[in-house]
């Protein structure tokens, strides 16, 4: 870390917290960003991209702290909180001041909060704009920086949510400002710098998963996937009873079907989707970090960002349609040089998905046999 051109002081938290060598993304992105240029970093799940502007920003804070001094924009609320940990973590000996702006949450105790100009804003865009939208209690005029984190899902063509809630945002902006972009995934969208002008950094940009991560599938009827999801867990949490499981499906209801599934079979099972209150989606998501249930099923809310060490294993209950929501889904697990296991359960509907995602990743899947019978048996339970 001494040869990014951090602080003393920030290289020693930095080793304090075991952060000893930069990553790549990291050491293209902090000499940049401190340089005072616009970038757009692109790398890997898992790969330090969080920490390749929290660090800069709190240098630059440093030498000059004043009111809202960074935003932060992201799509989710859980990602929210992640980023703003990272933030408090590294910047504790500065007695940052930093504020998260989400949905779910009190509108009024966010409003004092952001009256009382703290230094880092981290926020999903409707909630901040719906904020912008209706008071005037707090100054963004002197920003110096606007972060998108997961940008190509922020800027993603077609999703006028964002692009409405963008605008307003926007419109209160300095146009003197450092403007960062950073994701995993490469679309045509940030490539054609649709904000400004951009220091472009891209790692690998075609093989978007890491070589640590085991990719397997497995052949299924439709009709009992569900016996193999139980079979393929039941073989996990016999063979390693410390291992961390996430389940992605693609609805709210199946998310909840295969909770209350799982949970018949004594499966430490706890569920994460948009259609619960905030609360429980954090407090579900605390559980899970704690260990306190092993198994987390989940939509794609908990697709991006998440940053999860026990996490060992990724399955996808349906093989994504896109082959980027597959590579931010798998990249929850083998994460920062560890080891992590992918199984998508494809169907007979599903091959031409896969051959895609094979295509996309430049990598082959690997087939995962089970036990016909064991399968034959959970499918007989299931349906009494």
């Amino acid at each position: 870390m001494d040869d990014l051109g951090l602080s003393d002081w920030l290289v020693k938290q930095c080793k304090h917290l075991g952060i000893n060598k930069p990553t790549p993304v990291q050491e293209n992105c902090v000499p940049a960003i401190l340089e005072g240029r616009d970038c757009l970093g692109c790398a890997k799940t898992g790969s330090g991209k969080t920490a390749a502007f929290v660090l800069p920003v709190l240098q630059k804070l440093s030498e000059d702290p004043y009111g809202i001094f960074c935003l932060v924009l992201t799509p989710t609320r859980e990602l929210a909180y992640q980023i703003a940990e990272q933030f408090r973590v590294l910047g504790k000996p500065l007695g940052l001041r930093d504020c998260i702006i989400v949905g779910g949450m009190d509108m009024v105790s966010q409003a004092v909060e952001l009256s009382n100009q703290p230094h880092i804003v981290v926020a999903t865009p409707g909630r901040l704009a719906d904020h912008i939208r209706s008071s005037n209690t707090f100054n963004m005029a002197k920003i110096k920086f606007l972060i998108l984190d997961e940008a190509d899902r922020l800027l993603e063509q077609g999703c006028t949510d964002f692009t409405k809630d963008l605008e307003v945002i926007l419109g209160i902006l300095p146009a003197k400002r450092q403007t960062l972009l950073f994701s995993a995934t490469l679309t045509d969208t940030l490539q054609d710098g649709c904000l400004i002008v951009l220091h472009k950094l891209v790692n690998s940009v075609r093989t978007r998963t890491v070589e640590e991560l085991d990719q397997r599938y497995i052949l299924t009827p439709e009709k009992v996937k569900d016996a193999y999801l139980v079979h393929l867990i039941q073989t996990f949490t016999d063979e390693h009873d410390d291992w961390s499981i996430i389940i992605f499906t693609n609805t709210c209801k199946n998310c909840q079907i295969l909770t209350m599934m799982l949970q018949k079979f004594y499966f430490p099972t706890i569920s994460l989707h948009s259609m619960m209150k905030q609360k429980q989606r954090f407090a579900n998501l605390a559980k899970f970090k704690a260990s306190v249930y092993k198994i987390l099923i989940a939509t794609d809310v908990a697709a991006r960002g998440l940053d999860i060490p026990t996490v060992q294993v990724v399955i996808n209950h349906n093989t994504p349609g896109l082959p980027k929501i597959y590579i931010h889904r798998v990249g929850r697990t083998a994460r920062a040089g560890r080891n992590g296991v992918s199984i998508t359960l494809v169907t007979q509907y599903d091959i031409h998905l896969v051959h895609a995602i094979e295509e996309q990743t430049s990598r082959s899947h690997q087939e995962q046999l089970l036990s016909e019978i064991r399968v034959s048996s959970y499918s007989l339970i299931y349906s009494l």
